[in-house]
């Protein structure tokens, strides 16, 4: 199972398509470094789409893709592609600007419309992605039939994708399983968060057993937003799932990636970190105050005191954990007064 983080696309939504290119060199180099293997770039519509009526993006759709490229080393960016929006010389134009894969949306009683693109995006040697938006529009077993359909023309893989974030669980299964009887090509999730599943949607595609899952920073996206890349990955690595992802490290990077971009709409770490570790936050004065004297990452400090003690707060314990610790002289992005003037409000 992998993870396909489309920050840079689905999130556009939420900042009204204004990325600027350093914004996607940043967040591109920070998703590398966590060992995401598929970055999504590019107009929350896909190639061709900035416009008055879709929305005009800061940059061209070549000189996003020149900003990836310019910061990737192992991961994959591609673009999203909706037939008629964007044209099937979009996609050479994609090709040439360094993208591995293409994700052809179109909505889910509609297949037909990805023939060519399927076919052109296969025959320039991009991975092919179908997103059968709306997915929900149709019964599950049109859904298989369709999906079978577009793996025969080539496509790698097929999205479930909850447009409205209005799928439950068995409703995701079913949808699964009527594929899986029809197909063997991968399977991926896209889902939103508009009843709070998101995130548990996603985890439970993965026990389901779905190829790719995507995810964004934080959740940002369309609407209410995606299932957040922090939460799901720490979710996944709590049940066991083998993720090559530094946790602290992710949490302290979907921070600054967003925190200049959205204001002051970003979570802070230690937020996050408090559930993946089970760590009760009114123990995190106790951490501000031996970070402080030890020189030591908070986030750290908490996965390895919970990893001892989840019961209370033993002060002699906690000092003796971060003299184990590695110095942090670096300036963390967030902060603990942060923190506490957001929970004392």
């Amino acid at each position: 199972m992998k993870i396909l983080d489309a920050t840079i696309r689905d999130g556009s939504y939420a900042v009204d398509f204004k990325f600027t290119c350093n914004d996607v060199k940043h967040i591109c180099e920070r998703l590398e470094k966590l060992n995401i293997e598929y970055i999504e770039i590019g107009h929350g519509q896909g190639l061709n789409a900035s416009s008055v009526e879709h929305g005009l993006a800061l940059h061209t759709d070549v000189e996003y893709m020149n900003a990836a490229r310019e910061v990737l080393v192992n991961s994959k960016f591609g673009f999203f592609c909706i037939p008629g929006i964007a044209r099937l010389a979009d996609l050479q134009l994609a090709k040439d600007g360094g993208c591995s894969f293409v994700r052809i949306g179109v909505n889910a009683d509609q297949p037909q419309k990805a023939e060519e693109y399927i076919k052109c995006a296969k025959a320039l040697g991009l991975t092919v992605m179908v997103n059968y938006m709306k997915s929900y529009i149709v019964a599950p077993d049109v859904f298989a039939q369709n999906a079978a359909w577009a793996s025969s023309l080539g496509a790698k893989y097929i999205y479930i994708v909850d447009s409205a974030g209005t799928m439950l669980p068995n409703d995701i299964k079913e949808y699964y399983e009527a594929t899986r009887k029809l197909t063997s090509c991968k399977i991926g999730f896209h889902g939103h968060n508009n009843l709070g599943l998101a995130v548990s949607n996603s985890v439970y595609c993965a026990e389901l057993g779905f190829d790719m899952i995507d995810t964004t920073l934080q959740g940002l996206g369309r609407s209410l937003g995606n299932a957040s890349t922090e939460m799901t990955i720490m979710t996944l690595k709590k049940m066991g799932y083998k993720i090559d992802t530094d946790i602290p490290r992710l949490l302290e990077y979907g921070y600054v990636s967003l925190r200049d971009i959205i204001g002051g709409k970003v979570i802070n770490p230690l937020d996050f970190i408090c559930g993946y570790a089970g760590f009760h936050s009114s123990y995190i004065k106790d951490i501000y105050r031996c970070c402080n004297e030890k020189q030591v990452d908070p986030l750290r400090l908490i996965i390895a005191y919970s990893e001892k003690n989840k019961t209370d707060m033993d002060y002699s314990l906690l000092c003796q954990i971060a003299d184990t610790l590695p110095t942090d002289t670096e300036d963390n992005p967030y902060t603990c007064r942060d923190f506490f003037s957001k929970t004392s409000d």
